[in-house]
């Protein structure tokens, strides 16, 4: 099986998820900048999660692009994937009624912790399927220091939730801004091939 229906299912499922974040920003009662202040979490959590959408959205896409083949195996870890990114509109409607609180600002890094693995297990079915020496396979290598330490900072974010949830959105912050470029391991292998091809 090919990852062409894997990538435009993922895609629309993607885009209803950005679409139900969006849906969830209520429009503000006045005309003027005060009646801003009230709906500005939401609005930051909305920023956040669009980054943070955007970036699984566009390693994935960069990850399929290099994938020969796709089997069961690497259906239900993208399946999973998609499950933890679904949950994304629930934690900014949570965020929206409470504010950035303890449990809410957990919540959110529990997502991003789901979605987290589930992408490294969809690594790992990717390169089980295809080999050792597949495209994927020799484009990752064996270390993913960007990756181990995108996870531990989310979970060191859940945790310090509970006890300064400004701290844990400064480390989701920082996530997002180490993965606003795409994974360079894929980019330079796409751009070998781009240009043995021509």
């Amino acid at each position: 099986m090919s990852a062409s229906r894997l990538e435009a299912f993922t895609d629309g499922v993607i885009a209803i998820i950005i679409t139900i974040m969006v849906l969830e920003i209520r429009v503000p009662h006045g005309s003027d900048l005060a009646s801003l202040e009230a709906d500005m979490p939401v609005l930051s959590a909305y920023v956040l999660s669009y980054v943070n959408v955007g970036i699984f959205w566009n390693n994935h896409h960069h990850m399929l692009h290099v994938t020969e083949r796709v089997n069961g195996k690497v259906l239900w870890a993208n399946l999973a994937l998609l499950f933890w990114l679904s949950l994304v509109p629930f934690v900014i409607r949570w965020i929206n009624d409470t504010g950035f609180t303890a449990l809410p600002t957990a919540a959110y890094g529990i997502v991003l912790v789901g979605a987290a693995v589930s992408y490294q297990m969809l690594e790992h079915q990717i390169i089980a399927h295809n080999g050792r020496t597949s495209r994927l396979a020799l484009a990752l290598g064996g270390s993913d220091r960007k990756g181990k330490l995108s996870l531990a900072l989310y979970l060191a974010a859940v945790a310090l939730a509970f006890m300064r949830p400004w701290i844990a959105i400064v480390l989701y912050v920082a996530v997002a801004l180490l993965w606003l470029v795409p994974d360079r391991r894929i980019e330079s292998l796409i751009k070998k091939g781009e240009g043995s091809s021509t």
